[in-house]
């Protein structure tokens, strides 16, 4: 009973919220599972999964906009519904006049607002340099891995919008402290071994793009370069 009154209680606490509140950051779900949903610029994902479990259960995104009280979702990746990619989606959405919960399918609660943020925001990998320092560039076409970003959480999803193919992805929390970037990682599709354990990488900002260095999960040394999908144009 309990349980019953306090849901009852937080719908009637998004009734007549205006969905003009920025989504801007991240939001979670917890029940059995966990489904959190990183939004930054007009970009969004979302992914299930059971962190005690240590198992992957779907992500799926792409871009958003809001329209009064609804939410419009174009899909672009869905790892368990491909049939979805290229369709748009539309949901009411109730966002709470502190701005701390909303309800879609499901109530989120917010995470953090995009902050700190040094690095939040949609990316897309456009380059690499190799172990003799010479670096390759990249357009991001119909095959895309991007990184997208909240204040604290993390998630990167390689996928084909022309196929409709995914590939795999990764996510959890993260920390920018001096030049140290920290992931902790709280689901990966390929590779659940990894879950729970913490990656640090060097990180820097050169005229607009993401400097990163260090090693895999898998122990191989990387250096990559992205950029904000903004720039890159899709």
């Amino acid at each position: 009973m309990t349980k019953y009154v306090a849901i009852l209680f937080c719908f009637s606490a998004l009734t007549g919220a205006s969905a003009q509140t920025s989504l801007t950051g991240s939001w979670e779900h917890r029940m059995e599972t966990f489904q959190t949903r990183i939004y930054a610029g007009n970009y969004f994902a979302e992914s299930d999964y059971n962190l005690d479990g240590k198992l992957f259960i779907g992500t799926y995104g792409g871009t958003y906009e809001l329209k009064g009280d609804t939410i419009i979702e174009t899909i672009e990746f869905d790892s368990r519904r491909p049939e979805l990619i290229g369709t748009q989606q539309k949901k009411s959405l109730k966002v709470s006049k502190d701005g701390k919960s909303y309800q879609s399918n499901f109530l989120f609660t917010r995470v953090d607002n995009g902050t700190p943020g040094q690095l939040a925001g949609a990316w897309l990998i456009t380059g690499r340099v190799n172990d003799k320092g010479e670096t390759r560039r990249s357009t991001p076409g119909a095959r895309r891995t991007m990184k997208i970003l909240s204040g604290t959480r993390f998630q990167w999803i390689a996928y084909n919008v022309d196929t409709k193919e995914f590939f795999g992805t990764g996510g959890g929390s993260y920390t920018t402290v001096d030049r140290k970037y920290t992931e902790t990682i709280m689901f990966f599709s390929r590779d659940n071994s990894r879950v729970g354990t913490s990656l640090g990488f060097e990180f820097s900002l050169k005229e607009g793009e993401w400097h990163h260095k260090g090693l895999s999960s898998k122990g191989e040394p990387i250096y990559e370069i992205w950029t904000k999908r903004e720039k890159v144009g899709i």
